[in-house]
């Protein structure tokens, strides 16, 4: 099969890419046999999670666990393959993430009661999520300390393409629909938010006078709704099969070499999200929320976030995890959701960038005082902001912190660690939708909308099987 035909066209050139499909098809398998036993749809994401360790595990074996198993033929097509089935998944959650904003913003708001107070949802949405956002980059930069990431290693580095920078005036800016299409494009979802909220608001007031004349808006958007969040079930019934292609294609992808070069950083990363991880969940105790119903329910969420490495990829799960199993108010999960996929991620956004800079320093043999420690702060989070929440963001997070506290000439130094970015990627993803779910809800509870008796009523903890098909 050494020709163009198996090797450029179909990537089936090796026995060892089409025993690696088999052992997927297999698992595949197993995984349907489970899901017909009725086992929920919580315990079959974690089979899932156990399956897609496994195998990529089993696929390092077969290359030998190499340095850089992505020149080895094999590894290269059948991770190729496993990207079909896992990141056609995301593809396919990512097509209904504009469309699912829009029309559930619109949709909240034109059937909003009288009372009800956007710009209260506005304002706290935006002090809970900084307040989060600073002890986010706080957590990250004392665990840098503590493990004095980046002491001893050496600055030769292979150089790294440094993203543009943008000042923070012109990122807010940035976040404003100047063209609604391209906003559709980049997945602005802040945009989409506030062009969603302006078409909502002037339904609404119109209905007051010509109702007669708007009530066709108000059906459209009412069935498109109905109809959106069937898709988005439809397509999220699959998800424990995904997730086995996207854990097993990290996995595979990354030498062993490559991730022990870097892991005090990643030990670090990983402690960060930890102790950031129990802090959200000691916010939610404050506010009067049970944090073990919280994971239970929110298990789905956390294991899609971690594998998928797409915090807008997870949205539509978190949306209907916070509405249908956790009680909170459709506006403010969709509102405070949606504004986490772009700004105030703690993961990528927070305690990433914060880790990296005390990186950089220790490497370049800075003094960390107080000083860098207060502007690291600032500009970790004026530069959260900006931050898109797709897979990929980590070279744009490290160019905005590195380059306000005056370190962009020694970017190419964080090589390394983008080098093994889909490791470290998974945890700070989780991170930013676990702190995105827990800002909606703690939003809620201080606008008194979170519906309690069906947050604690377990009978939720389950996608109802009507909603799968």
């Amino acid at each position: 099969m050494d020709n163009v035909f198996f090797k450029e066209f179909l990537m089936l050139s090796d026995i060892r890419t089409l025993l690696c499909l088999g052992l997927l098809v297999a698992l595949f398998i197993v995984m349907n046999r489970i899901q017909k036993r009725k086992v929920s749809f919580s315990k079959r994401m974690i089979i899932g999670t156990v399956f897609g360790l496994v195998l990529g595990l089993i696929v390092q074996a077969i290359s030998g666990f190499v340095n850089q198993p992505m020149d080895i033929t094999f590894v290269a097509e059948t991770t190729k393959w496993y990207g079909l089935f896992g990141n056609g998944f995301i593809d396919l959650i990512r097509m209904l993430v504009v469309p699912l904003v829009m029309v559930s913003i619109i949709h909240v708001i034109i059937n909003m009661q009288k009372d009800a107070n956007i710009g209260k949802l506005t304002k706290n949405t935006i002090v809970v999520t900084m307040v989060m956002v600073i002890i986010a980059v706080v957590v990250g930069l004392c665990v840098g300390i503590l493990f004095k990431v980046g002491t001893g290693m050496s600055t030769t580095a292979e150089a790294v393409e440094m993203k543009e920078i943008k000042t923070v005036v012109d990122t807010l800016r940035g976040l404003l629909p100047a063209n609604p299409a391209q906003a559709m494009v980049d997945v602005n979802i802040i945009a989409l938010v506030i062009v969603a909220v302006f078409f909502g608001l002037g339904a609404k007031r119109m209905s007051k006078k010509y109702f007669d004349v708007v009530k066709p808006f108000f059906d459209l958007i009412n069935a498109l709704h109905k109809i959106i969040m069937s898709i988005a079930m439809t397509i999220i019934k699959y998800m424990p099969y995904a997730v086995i292609a996207l854990l097993a294609n990290t996995i595979a992808q990354k030498g062993i070499e490559s991730i022990l070069e870097v892991g005090i950083f990643i030990a670090a990363l990983y402690t960060a999200v930890a102790i950031m991880f129990i802090i959200q969940l000691i916010t939610l105790v404050i506010f009067g929320v049970n944090p073990g119903i919280y994971l239970k329910k929110g298990i789905s969420v956390m294991i899609l976030a971690f594998t998928s490495r797409s915090s807008v990829g997870s949205l539509p799960l978190t949306i209907e995890t916070l509405t249908d199993k956790m009680g909170v108010n459709d506006g403010t999960a969709n509102f405070v959701a949606g504004f986490g996929t772009t700004a105030g991620m703690q993961g990528c956004a927070g305690v990433f960038p914060a880790l990296l800079l005390i990186f950089v320093a220790n490497v370049n043999g800075m003094p960390i005082d107080i000083t860098f420690i207060a502007m690291s702060i600032i500009v970790v989070t004026l530069g959260s902001l900006g931050i898109a929440g797709i897979p990929g963001t980590a070279t744009m997070a490290a160019s905005v912190a590195l380059s306000g506290v005056g370190l962009a000439s020694s970017f190419p130094v964080v090589s390394p660690i983008l080098a093994i970015d889909p490791i470290i990627d998974m945890g700070r993803t989780l991170l930013n939708v676990t702190g995105s779910m827990v800002n909606a809800i703690v939003v809620d509870r201080t606008l008194g909308q979170m519906n309690m008796e069906k947050f604690k009523d377990m009978n939720t903890e389950v996608i109802p099987e009507s909603r799968k098909e």
